[in-house]
């Protein structure tokens, strides 16, 4: 199992030295989130300020871009990395596109990234092979490359691209057609492995895969003491209240507390959520240690078999908590 890294939101001035601080110490990958600021961004300083380690988007919200957008974007990294990026995408859910981004929602919303990812690939391959571009589907259709938009071939043309999901149909769409997937934080080992995995290894059996070929990466909420635990319970709350992700919810018979909650958060009842996380609910979706120490080994415990890479939900922070990180990355 890989351990990875998320890079806090910072001003692009402070990446560079804790891009240098996460390989030192060790990290496999380090991933950029796009909450308050752009996913890209920050990689082309991670990528001059590091050898060996790899970086990601965790994620890239793809429905606010075009394929073409995200394409150019991936390419230069990858080439600067020297291979070392991965392109992690995700949809967001409806009312972030529309309000937040004011772009269009789609009728399939598998059906789109599923072309998105085509579209992206298409037009790698015109670069690398110089054949023409030709893509044609229902929301995109990619016809013109001159040589004068054409960045050429790279060393590194082999970018991977995990998809993010919460329900079975970007699972599915994973297996099919991904490298990797990103599971979302508001997640528990009984869902991983009686709802996504099978629906990754159905996806992967159209296209002659198996789940070996999908790498899962999760971001994994964890506690030490009841502070974390309460943290934990709020985030927990929030994501809870979202409509698509209601799924996670009912597979344990909670499908009332996530409509409560979802009330709660439309009024904007912020403080009265947290209450509605029973203890029960947060063993099943937070990992538990009686210390830092014996975190690596519950972690490994509870997702050993489920997952390929693991982020803890805490950002990383040089000079804070490096004992932690250093015993963390070791360990598991």
């Amino acid at each position: 199992m890989k351990f990875d890294a998320v890079l806090p939101p910072m001003h692009l001035k402070n990446v560079p030295a804790v891009a240098q601080a996460a390989e030192a110490l060790g990290f496999d990958a380090l991933w950029t989130t796009e909450t308050q600021h752009d996913a890209f961004l920050p990689h082309p300083l991670i990528a001059e300020h590091t050898q060996k380690m790899q970086m990601g988007t965790a994620i890239a919200i793809s429905f606010a871009r075009s394929p073409g957008d995200i394409a150019y974007t991936a390419w230069d990294l990858a080439a600067q990395s020297d291979g070392r990026f991965i392109l992690g995408l995700g949809t967001q859910v409806k009312a972030h596109i529309t309000k937040r981004f004011g772009m269009d929602w789609p009728d399939s919303v598998v059906g789109k990234l599923r072309e998105q990812i085509g579209a992206v690939r298409a037009l790698w391959h015109t670069w690398q092979t110089g054949d023409k571009l030709d893509f044609r589907g229902d929301y995109y259709k990619l016809r013109l490359m001159t040589p004068f938009f054409n960045p050429g071939k790279i060393e590194h043309p082999d970018i991977p691209i995990y998809i993010a999901g919460v329900n079975t149909g970007l699972a599915r769409l994973a297996g099919e057609v991904c490298d990797g997937f990103h599971a979302h934080p508001f997640n528990s080992p009984r869902y991983l492995r009686e709802v996504l995995h099978p629906a990754i290894q159905e996806g992967a059996a159209k296209t002659g895969r198996s789940r070996k070929d999908v790498t899962i990466s999760l971001t994994a909420f964890v506690a030490t003491d009841a502070a974390e635990a309460n943290q934990a319970r709020m985030q927990l709350a929030f994501y809870a209240s979202t409509p698509s992700y209601k799924r996670v919810m009912e597979l344990y018979g909670w499908g009332e507390t996530a409509a409560q909650l979802g009330i709660h958060a439309k009024n904007k009842n912020w403080a009265e959520m947290p209450m509605m996380i029973t203890d029960e609910m947060l063993d099943e979706f937070v990992t538990y240690a009686d210390s830092p120490a014996a975190l690596p080994a519950a972690l490994k415990e509870r997702y050993g078999y489920l997952v390929d890479r693991i982020t803890v939900y805490t950002p990383f922070v040089p000079g804070e908590k490096d004992d932690f990180w250093r015993e963390m990355v070791k360990n598991v």
